[in-house]
């Protein structure tokens, strides 16, 4: 199983240096993975708006450039208020610039913070479901280095094609997030290479995981790797070596330490010290 840190992208972790400082802290002390919030506004419980934030392509760049062996992205982009050319160009450039490091992580997002409704962009989530899609159709295709043309409903392309290819293959690594156990989600995921599960009412548990990946083998048609994440949100979570264990035994091949505006960048500095392993 691998270990990450999940970082939001405003307040106190807008600040890019400190961001790409604590990702190459968290892979001098042996963590796996370090992944951003994907949001351009956002109103968290206790702060006066306006919030800074930090683009988090941007971030993610620093991270790629201060660090060599961890994995990192975003976790997730909602795809839906992205281009998707624009992503899969944004992706690439990451994907060699690291080495082949960067995991996309995917979604609908959320319209709570007004960041689809306050630009004039499409909130409703079943059009948001139909361009996640054929986003995702149009990140592989561009991605495949091969001309390439896409007729659908949001989106059209006309014989382009991208270069260079990613270095990771068959492609750069895309992990849907969905909220279990509504099943949509989970079956898009399917047909991609990882899902991070979510819940707005408790935390999932080892059971949830085993859960979802018993789902997850049903609906999937071939057999490749696909990782499945695990979310324990620092604070309010007990993270000991039993727990860590448990989800290991349930089949999750990454579990992340979240935190949120709550935290100081030294409670985060303090965690990724002791490590991946410790509670």
């Amino acid at each position: 199983m691998h270990f990450a840190i999940n970082l939001p992208n405003f307040a106190q972790f807008s600040d890019t240096r400190a961001l790409a400082e604590l990702a190459r802290e968290a892979e001098a002390a042996g963590w796996d993975g370090f992944f951003l919030w994907d949001h351009i506004l956002y109103f968290p419980a206790g702060l006066e708006p306006p919030v800074p934030m930090a683009d988090p392509w941007i971030a993610l760049t620093a991270v790629a450039l201060n660090t060599s062996r961890i994995k990192f992205g975003p976790m997730v982009t909602p795809l839906p208020r992205r281009r998707p050319w624009k992503v899969a160009r944004e992706a690439l450039t990451l994907d060699h610039l690291s080495q082949g490091r960067l995991i996309l992580g995917v979604g609908l997002g959320s319209d709570r913070n007004r960041e689809f409704e306050g630009f004039g962009e499409e909130a409703d989530p079943k059009t948001q479901g139909a361009m996640l899609d054929e986003g995702l159709a149009i990140l592989n295709g561009l991605w495949s280095g091969e001309p390439f043309s896409f007729e659908g409903t949001h989106y059209h392309i006309r014989d382009i094609q991208f270069a260079p290819r990613p270095l990771q293959q068959p492609r750069i690594p895309i992990w849907l997030a969905g909220f279990w156990p509504h099943p949509r989600p989970f079956r898009r995921a399917a047909a991609w290479d990882g899902v991070t599960p979510l819940s707005r009412e408790r935390t999932l548990t080892p059971e949830d995981i085993h859960e979802i990946i018993t789902f997850m083998q049903r609906h999937r048609q071939h057999t490749a790797p696909f990782d499945v994440m695990a979310s324990l949100y620092i604070g309010r979570d007990e993270r000991t070596p039993e727990i860590i264990a448990a989800y290991e035994a349930a089949g999750t091949t990454w579990l992340q330490s979240c935190f949120t505006w709550n935290h100081s960048l030294e409670e985060v500095r303090a965690h990724i010290r002791r490590g991946p392993c410790s509670a």
